[in-house]
């Protein structure tokens, strides 16, 4: 048990040698120096409503993944709502002290005392593993939604049970065994941990004003749940206030223009949280300076370059198409017949598909694509160039440095053996093995396909760590491993998505990993306990994800079939849309028939090439002119994957994302900083939170009894030209006929 550490008194930071202090002036500033290793932590507290939190966010999570505005309910938000009712349990609770069979002679009481830091970052752990690491729901439910919803087939609940769980035990193992090297270290330092370090502590300091956070906190959850059923049910035009549109009620180029969903935004804007903060979390926890970063980029792909593409070049027959959509369309800019072109074997039907023709994207898509590339190539070329040396340094530095006093405090406590990894990646990698193998049917991915995503996983893992914890960027290898299988093993969708998921998804998820054993390193949680913690929330989680999964897919009618559900249906699936058209151009088709040379789109290869010069021109430019402090201000992997998240995204949520934020953490920040300062991250959660509950009750209670209003309010945002081709002749329905 925990408690059988030594005791240690808290140490006088004044008392502490300087070459024990932390390298990083960050850590310095933000992180004690003390620890209290007497501090209960496996508390009863902790478990009930840890488990609480995990079942709840994997729930709802899952669960708002599917509406056409999805809601990632993050840890921040556990973490102030569970504040004030782990300090209403230590009030209640029976202190009387009981004994445990197995436990010998050692007394156990349900409240050991007041509810201390340490039991509320376990319970977050719990909740980060019920958010997926802050993806919202388990990478892996995906290739479950594309399978039953888009292609119509059918998996096994047990295969896709494996499937889910064990992408994310992999990445878990991964994890395990580059602890030593990126989270022991001092110079290892994950800038992101500090935000949750200033929390907890902003959060356990005595709260004498009128207004505590946790009042404030209730009144905002129930202005947020009183106000979601606006939007959500009774004016849902709301969720996209898109006016260019009822001003320009005939006109295709006004509506293209002003369409918050289907167009480039103009002067779109919402009144639905859900929407501000749907795709790229709450703005309210973003600091001012990326959301800068981030506009920058957004404007200028899409008000520079979007036209330009589209009315100045008419690129890849752009006018033929949608100027928004994550669609594929025939040459003749009809929806693209996906399931014709695959057989009774999972695999392309090929006398389809070249009956149809080559698959075609809308120009927004196509760049999207492109800007992928560039930001890959330029994220690798801008840390090596800027963070190179530093990277260097730091990490020779942490393997044959001196060790820091945080280090030194978590010696403390019992490690973690390294075989509880080793017999946990071995589990995990058996039965991923089983599943390519005995239920490959399933699959599709071969054994060897396994063990190549394994490889790559285990190869990128250290490094991509690495530079995650010094400079704060996550390179995303997710197009590199569907571009590697597409042209090894084409024609196989959902082998090209499992294969992904196993490669790209557990390194991504080992880092995740690595980030909270950081947070639990700098506040001093015994290492024993966080590996239980994020074991157990890891497979609650995933099992809740699938379950919740499985209950939609099976109850609501043509669920994420947006072309056969009402308009005002919220079940249009946008993340599964784009992840089911990604297995038809990776997988399905494969990209020597996108952007090879039996394509349409090879031109987007030379993006690669580009975003790897960028940071080249701005690395000369600083260094000749060095004295410009603007220059390394540039950074080009931002900008360039400012719109990452679209499609399913929309301008209106960014519109929406960037002015909310703006708002917050300029002005408020800079005019009202005490205010900020106290009430910002908790008005970010009780924001989530109310959108979250009102949501599942407006579902139980109106949706699933079939209760809908039908009204000018309800029929969406009005835009319907906005999706319509402006090519000479083409016939769509519902579009006039240039």
């Amino acid at each position: 048990m925990e408690s059988e550490t030594e005791k240690q008194t808290p140490k006088d930071p004044q008392t502490i040698p300087q070459d024990e202090l932390s390298p990083i002036e960050q850590v310095r500033l933000t992180v004690t120096n003390t620890d209290d290793p007497s501090l209960p932590v496996w508390t009863f507290r902790m478990w009930s409503l840890g488990l609480l939190s995990c079942t709840l966010l994997s729930f709802l999570n899952q669960f708002f993944s599917y509406r056409t505005e999805p809601l990632i309910i993050t840890q921040i938000t556990v973490q102030v709502a569970t504040l004030p009712i782990g300090h209403f349990m230590a009030r209640i609770l029976p202190t009387t002290k009981f004994s445990i069979p197995g436990l010998g002679s050692k007394m156990v009481s349900l409240n050991p005392g007041p509810f201390n830091m340490k039991e509320h970052v376990l319970i977050s752990i719990f909740a980060n593993a019920g958010s997926a690491f802050g993806n919202g729901s388990a990478y892996a439910v995906g290739i479950v939604n594309i399978i039953k919803a888009f292609y119509g087939r059918n998996i096994h609940f047990f295969p896709a049970w494996i499937l889910v769980v064990t992408t994310q035990a992999l990445g878990y193992g991964w994890a395990g065994l580059m602890r030593k090297y990126v989270v022991e270290p001092a110079h290892m330092w994950w800038p992101s941990t500090l935000v949750q370090v200033s929390l907890f502590r902003a959060l356990h300091e005595k709260d004498e004003q009128r207004m505590s956070r946790a009042k404030f906190f209730l009144i905002a959850l129930v202005c947020s749940f009183s106000w979601y059923i606006v939007p959500d049910y009774l004016f849902p035009t709301l969720t996209s206030i898109s006016w260019v549109c009822w001003i320009f009620s005939k006109s295709v180029t006004a509506q293209q223009l002003g369409s918050g969903m289907k167009g480039l935004g103009l002067g779109a804007f919402t009144l639905d949280w859900s929407a501000v903060a749907s795709f790229m979390s709450s703005p309210l926890i973003c600091p001012f300076f990326a959301i800068v970063n981030v506009y920058v980029g957004y404007a200028l792909i899409i008000y520079v370059a979007m036209p330009v593409a589209y009315w100045g070049m008419n690129l890849y027959n752009a006018k033929t198409f949608p100027i928004f959509s994550a669609d594929l369309f025939t040459a003749q800019g009809q929806l693209y017949n996906i399931t014709a072109i695959v057989n009774n074997k999972f695999e392309i039907n090929m006398p389809e598909y070249e009956k149809q023709g080559k698959i075609n994207l809308s120009m927004f898509f196509a760049l999207t694509y492109g800007f992928g590339f560039a930001t890959i190539a330029a994220t690798l070329t801008h840390v090596g160039l800027f963070y190179g040396r530093e990277i260097y340094e730091r990490f020779r530095q942490s393997y044959n440095g001196k060790i820091d006093i945080h280090t030194k405090l978590m010696r403390n406590y019992k490690d973690i053996p390294n075989w509880w990894f080793y017999l946990l990646l071995a589990v995990s990698f058996i039965a991923s093995l089983l599943l390519c193998t005995v239920m490959r049917s399933d699959v599709q991915l071969p054994y060897w396909g396994l063990i190549l995503a394994c490889f790559l996983a285990f190869m990128f893992t250290l490094p991509v760590s690495i530079i995650t914890a010094t400079t704060n960027q996550t390179p995303g290898l997710n197009i590199i491993t569907e571009y590697v299988m597409g042209l090894v093993y084409p024609g196989r969708p959902i082998a090209n998505v499992c294969f992904k998921t196993y490669g790209y998804m557990s390194m991504a998820q080992a880092i995740s990993f690595l980030s909270d054993f950081k947070l639990g390193h700098y506040m001093k949680i015994p290492p024993r306990s966080m590996f239980l913690v994020q074991f157990i929330g890891t497979v609650l989680a995933g099992t809740i994800n699938l379950g919740v999964a499985w209950w939609l897919l099976e109850s609501v009618t043509d669920i994420c079939q947006k072309d056969i559900l009402p308009a005002n249906s919220p079940w249009t699936c946008p993340n599964d849309r784009v992840f089911f058209d990604a297995s038809v151009i990776w997988g399905l088709a494969g990209p020597k028939r996108i952007f090879g040379s039996l394509g349409n789109y090879a031109a987007l290869n030379w993006f690669f090439i580009g975003g790897a010069l960028g940071p080249v021109l701005v690395w000369l430019l600083h260094k000749t002119f060095p004295s410009q402090s603007w220059i390394p201000l540039m950074n080009l992997p931002v900008v360039l994957g400012a719109t990452a998240n679209m499609p399913p995204a929309s301008t209106v949520n960014y519109n929406s994302w960037v002015l909310v934020g703006t708002i917050f953490n300029f002005f408020v920040y800079r005019y009202k900083k005490q205010w900020w300062q106290r009430y910002n991250y908790v008005l970010s959660a009780a924001l989530d939170a109310g959108v979250a509950f009102m949501g599942v009750v407006l579902y139980f209670a109106l949706t699933m009894e079939d209760r809908s209003l039908n009204w000018w309010g309800t029929q969406g945002e009005h835009c319907k030209l906005a999706s319509c081709p402006t090519a000479k002749g083409v016939v769509v329905d519902g579009c006039p006929i240039f």
